[in-house]
């Protein structure tokens, strides 16, 4: 892993010490399905992705993780290497910061285990936007461990369903898919009692949604 660059990571002294320790251990939740030079390479790319846009980089360890994870698997998924029994359901914005972490969010409270669901942005932002971590609280959904990720091909080629709000042409389009473009206001910037109403808004669709799911 070719990072040069001097990392705050308690106990260690260079970046690349720490993400092979993080490749060690994700590599054997894959074995089998990928090789120590794929695990290696998702995990540098996840870090350096979220490295970009952090500002803090307090929680970067477990992120890359759980990014490196969620793209692991949705390429093990697509590939067919990895069943998938329930639909996957991504949603896509500019930042991931708003409108699509409320939407996964909601979609994961709801749906109850009947549909898997990831998010992504096209130019993902440093943090959430504290007005819809406010407002989804008031629901009382914790959004706390959510946090911004960049659109990748490996989690677009696994889902099922791909839902788009105002993001531009930045999602590749596969045949088989599902595409759907929900006209939404981003929330950035706006009080509170308008950032509710597109929490109600996309709460709304998500419920359409699951029941278009479960009756197809």
């Amino acid at each position: 892993m070719e990072i040069s660059e001097r990392h705050g990571m308690p106990g260690l002294t260079y970046p690349e010490e720490y993400l092979k320790r993080l490749a060690a251990d994700l590599g054997a939740k894959f074995a089998g399905i990928f090789g120590t030079e794929t695990v290696e390479r998702y995990v540098l790319e996840s870090y350096t992705a979220l490295l970009r846009t952090s500002k803090i980089t307090t929680h970067l360890a477990s992120q890359t993780i759980r990014f490196s994870t969620e793209r692991l698997t949705a390429l093990a998924q697509a590939k067919g290497a990895i069943e998938s029994t329930i639909p996957e359901v991504l949603f896509v914005c500019e930042q991931n910061a708003g409108r699509s972490q409320m939407a996964a969010v909601f979609t994961h409270h709801l749906a109850d285990g009947r549909v898997h669901v990831r998010s992504a942005g096209s130019s993902p932002s440093a943090s959430l936007n504290p007005a819809v971590v406010a407002v989804m609280g008031e629901l009382g959904l914790d959004m706390t461990e959510e946090f911004p990720k960049p659109l990748t091909d490996d989690v677009v080629q696994a889902a099922d369903v791909v839902i788009t709000m105002g993001c531009g042409d930045a999602c590749a389009i596969y045949p088989g898919k599902k595409y759907l473009d929900w006209e939404l206001t981003d929330p950035a910037g706006l009080p509170l009692e308008e950032v509710r109403f597109i929490r109600d808004e996309i709460r709304r669709r998500v419920e359409l949604m699951l029941a278009g799911l479960d009756s197809a």
